[in-house]
């Protein structure tokens, strides 16, 4: 988290003095953000480093545009820590987190489809987990195979974009942050059979839109 916006949201930069002890190993998340609500500012830096990258593939993979990702993951943070006095830990602390962070992708993509060419992907954005550009070789294939690589990742993301706006939140959490159906209905505010549902459709017209790359 760079100091630029730890100083908008008004917490002190990693080499700034904060008080207080670090938060107990042993805590959950939702009771280490109860701490943020009660002052304990090196809670706040915790969290946000371990959800950094977390909100940064998110929203990567929502926006495809690594400037962009970074903005919105920023924006999540900020507004996790403005909401820090209204904070019930009432639910899981990533639950509250994805809830942010999907409704802040959701209405940026809303708010800037008629400024940018629509479900564009770019090959040359480098990937939130390995760093590098779909265009980097990879030594273990053949040159042929690398193309069709770079055409079947870039047809995959392309159809993800293309995908009903809660089919592709639903695909980008479980497909890439791993999470399950429980934790997508709790973000989603669906039941686990809704989830299945809509998961169930996506997958289903991604492997029709897809079949010559299977």
């Amino acid at each position: 988290m760079n100091r630029g916006f730890l100083s908008m949201a008004g917490v002190p930069h990693a080499g700034a003095k904060i008080s207080g002890e670090p938060p107990s190993e042993g805590l959950s998340d939702a009771q280490i953000m109860l701490r943020v609500k009660a002052g304990d500012e090196s809670a706040f830096e915790y969290l946000v480093q371990k959800y950094r990258r977390p909100m940064l593939s998110f929203m990567y993979r929502m926006a495809h545009n690594t400037a962009v990702a970074e903005d919105l993951a920023q924006e999540v943070f900020l507004r996790v820590y403005r909401s820090r006095e209204t904070y019930e830990a009432s639910a899981k602390f990533t639950t509250w987190l994805y809830r942010i962070a999907s409704n802040l992708a959701v209405n940026h993509a809303r708010d800037t489809r008629h400024e940018r060419p629509e479900n564009t992907v770019s090959l040359d954005e480098p990937d939130q987990e390995s760093g590098l550009t779909m265009d980097v070789p990879d030594d273990s294939l053949s040159a042929e195979e690398s193309i069709v690589k770079r055409e079947r990742l870039a047809a995959i993301r392309q159809r993800v974009q293309e995908l009903p706006e809660r089919q592709r939140i639903a695909v980008v959490m479980h497909k890439y942050q791993q999470m399950d159906y429980r934790q997508i209905a709790e973000v989603l505010k669906l039941s686990e059979s809704a989830i299945k549902s809509l998961l169930f459709r996506a997958y289903e017209t991604l492997r029709v839109q897809l079949k010559e790359f299977v």
